[in-house]
């Protein structure tokens, strides 16, 4: 009986040993899984930066053994900021103008190298983020009106537009009416006084100004919207607009914790001009292509993938 009893106990014994080392091989392949890391790559809430996004989503997903989570169309500057302050987001695109004037609150400079060497330093020290080599673009902001309201004032200019704002609507998101580096600046150094403002969403502004419901807007100057509702671009007499060059900004903690990011993105270091941005936010914005299919042909046509 007793040897019975043995033997029954060592037959369950070694099924129990069976089973849990099959268990034990989903588990180490989840584990696995895991193991390689999540970069989360945020982005902010218009179709440049979105795209931007997606672009450097699959290059990292190209490049590096790791798992790619995207939280792209996250907000505005500040929501993005604060989440890659708080290591919600691993990285987002920035530009180094908005990082000068509505993060750092410093005022314009219209030196290229010095933004982005003040915008470097301050964000090392203050908030543990660096920025990487810039795409190459200079989305800077501009202001835009129909045609036939810079044919019926003869705008040319922001001054022209200030001399005759009183009779028209500016449009545009709640963000950009406030910024230092908006309308808030604007106003105080051209005098604008618009008969209204008008806050929207701001992928709407470009609608709206289409359909008459306003005259004025801000515009970057990469946008393909521009191309498609044909804009009059206005110039910036009083070089009110700081630079806006494009890079990567990345928690450091990020880049400590994934050695090879900063090489990887990296990689986007000046491939892109301001016309080749303008035309890949007009495939997404204007003929309606996904930003999975035009961030993916961008990375073959540029040999990146």
């Amino acid at each position: 009986m007793n040897k019975k009893l043995l033997l029954i106990i060592s037959l369950l014994a070694v099924s129990l040993l069976a089973l849990a080392g099959c268990g034990g091989g989903d588990e180490t392949a989840n584990s696995g899984d895991a193991e390689k890391g999540t970069i989360v790559v945020g982005s902010k809430n218009f179709n440049e930066n979105i795209l931007l996004g997606e672009i450097m989503a699959q290059l990292i997903e190209n490049k590096m053994d790791v798992n790619v989570e995207r939280k792209l169309n996250l907000g505005g500057t500040l929501v993005s900021f604060q989440a890659l302050k708080k290591g919600d987001l691993d990285l987002y695109a920035d530009y180094t103008g908005t990082g000068l004037m509505a993060i750092l609150k410093q005022p314009v400079e219209t030196d290229p190298d010095k933004v982005y060497n003040i915008v470097q330093k301050a964000y090392n020290e203050q908030h543990n983020i660096k920025w990487l080599k810039p795409f190459g673009f200079n989305n800077t902001y501009t202001l835009a009106v129909r045609e036939e309201t810079a044919d019926k004032y003869n705008l040319e200019t922001y001054s022209d537009l200030a001399e005759v704002s009183n009779e028209l609507t500016f449009g545009t998101d709640q963000e950009f009416i406030n910024r230092e580096d908006g309308l808030k600046g604007l106003k105080e150094v051209y005098g604008m006084d618009f008969d209204a403002e008008k806050a929207m969403e701001i992928a709407l502004r470009y609608q709206a100004i289409a359909n008459k419901q306003i005259d004025a807007t801000n515009a970057f100057a990469t946008d393909g919207e521009l191309i498609k509702y044909n804009l009059s671009i206005l110039e910036d007499d009083k070089n009110f607009f700081p630079p806006y060059y494009c890079a990567p900004t990345v928690n450091m903690d990020s880049l400590e914790k994934y050695p090879q990011l900063e090489e990887t993105l990296n990689l986007l270091a000046g491939q892109i001009n301001d016309q080749e941005m303008q035309q890949l936010n007009y495939l997404v914005a204007v003929e309606g292509k996904t930003k999975e299919e035009v961030a993916e042909q961008f990375l073959k046509d540029k040999d990146l993938i």
